[in-house]
């Protein structure tokens, strides 16, 4: 490799690696969008959460073939990758092979990489079968129609392409190592229990074009990595990084245990108090904007759950288990996932085109994107949450956004508003007063 190879390779990992960065910086102000929430807390529990969930693939498994598969895809993506730190090295300084003098243990890396490649190819060509022809009844739902269902197999198209060129990368080195009396500094290096059965597609090929096609192939593999590396920000493949803080930041408490709005609590409190001072709960700065009860943009979620929807997975695990969905309700919790990051996606465009402030848009996730009727069909059993195999929860989502139509719309439906003030005015959600209500003894 000539200089003008290191030159253009520096260049195209700065170019590559720098406009990730860039994106991951988008990202993370708009994550920073979201309320402020502290998930400081336990943080042994937490460290044990992420490991056991993200790192250990622990929730995968409960779905034990799609679980197999994805643990031999997770593993190939980790371990295989490894290989690119001789990549780059190769490319910056004109080296070949440049760990090849580990001797024994790069041969047992090598053929590892092989065999995990093999793996994920059989692995990724199951799934491709499972989404396209079988056709799983959590992959044709009508909330994947457009990007999401092609972005899905986008991504399955990379995987092949870079295990396959990886495959016949080494290939081609393994045929030159061969050459009699050698070629080049194709020296003998590595172990190859895969690719020396694809070797022979070269026998009788020019050795000078087998290594222009070995040298095509390292090619177009590290720029498929880049571009791939780059393709994440757009893809509900991100999860292959927020997988691993999204699990951390979850929450450790009970589920069905729901926070109470401090603003709510305080003022319950004072009427609570005979004590207390009327005007304590006042706003020192009378001018200032009451704050809102719920939540009908993304901006009033809180930071972790604008992370949740990041990391989505798309996988349908949620909806797949949602009773309401089951019965034929408008609601699929992988859905309101879905809208929540396509709406802070907006919003994250909104604020590039004004220069770093957000101009209304006269748009809200509330009614343009989820409607009312999705969110009342919710029977808040945290099926989807306990489903969930990087720990999302679209409930805590459904929640805020009901707390809005209630407390700042009363927009609940009309058994519930009715509920609610029979639970006012008698005590009781019936609709009876307290005196009358032991009557029912007296009936035959």
């Amino acid at each position: 490799m000539n200089y003008l190879d290191n030159i253009l390779f520096a260049i195209l990992l700065v170019v590559g690696i720098g406009y990730f960065a860039q994106n991951v910086k988008k990202l993370i102000r708009n994550i920073k969008l979201g309320r402020e929430v502290n998930r400081s807390d336990r943080s042994s529990e937490r460290w044990a959460n992420m490991a056991l969930i993200a790192l250990g693939q622990s929730k995968m498994v409960k779905r034990p073939v799609a679980g197999f598969l994805h643990i031999i895809v997770y593993a190939g993506f980790v371990i295989i990758n490894l290989e690119v730190l001789e990549i780059i090295i190769d490319g910056l300084f004109g080296t070949h092979r440049v760990f090849s003098g580990l001797g024994v243990f790069y041969d047992f890396l090598i053929g590892s990489f092989e065999i995990l490649a093999l793996l994920v190819l059989i692995s990724v060509i199951i799934f491709l079968i499972r989404r396209n022809i079988i056709k799983l009844k959590r992959f044709i739902s009508s909330d994947l129609n457009g990007w999401p269902r092609s972005d899905a197999n986008y991504i399955l198209y990379f995987e092949i392409v870079l295990m396959s060129l990886f495959l016949l990368m080494n290939a081609a080195d393994y045929h030159l190592q061969n050459v009699p009396g050698g070629f080049g500094h194709y020296a003998q290096a590595g172990a190859f229990p895969v690719s020396q059965y694809l070797a022979p597609i070269f026998d009788g090929m020019d050795n000078a074009l087998v290594a222009l096609l070995e040298r095509g192939f390292w090619w177009v593999h590290i720029v498929g990595i880049l571009v791939f590396l780059n393709y994440l920000y757009f893809s509900k493949h991100l999860h292959i990084l927020l997988a691993f803080p999204n699990t951390y930041y979850a929450d450790l408490n009970q589920k069905g245990q729901f926070d109470n709005l401090e603003s709510v609590t305080k003022e319950v409190k004072l009427m609570m108090d005979p004590n207390a001072d009327p005007f304590a709960a006042a706003p020192a700065d009378e001018n200032a904007v009451p704050g809102k009860f719920g939540a009908s943009d993304v901006q009033d979620l809180n930071w972790v759950q604008l992370l949740n929807a990041y990391t989505c997975t798309e996988c349908g695990r949620c909806t797949s288990a949602c009773p309401a969905n089951q019965t034929g309700k408008k609601l699929s919790p992988r859905k309101i996932m879905m809208d929540t990051r396509d709406r802070l996606t907006e919003v994250g465009k909104n604020i590039d085109a004004n220069k770093g402030v957000f101009i209304p848009d006269n748009k809200t996730l509330l009614n343009d994107y989820i409607s009312p009727e999705e969110l009342w069909a919710c029977t808040s059993c945290n099926a989807c949450v306990e489903e969930c195999p990087v720990n999302i929860s679209p409930l805590s989502i459904i929640m805020d956004m009901r707390r809005y139509l209630v407390m700042e719309q009363s927009a609940a439906p009309m058994s519930l508003n009715a509920m609610m003030t029979n639970i006012e005015n008698n005590g009781a959600p019936w609709q009876y007063s307290q005196q009358d209500r032991l009557n029912w003894k007296n009936e035959n």
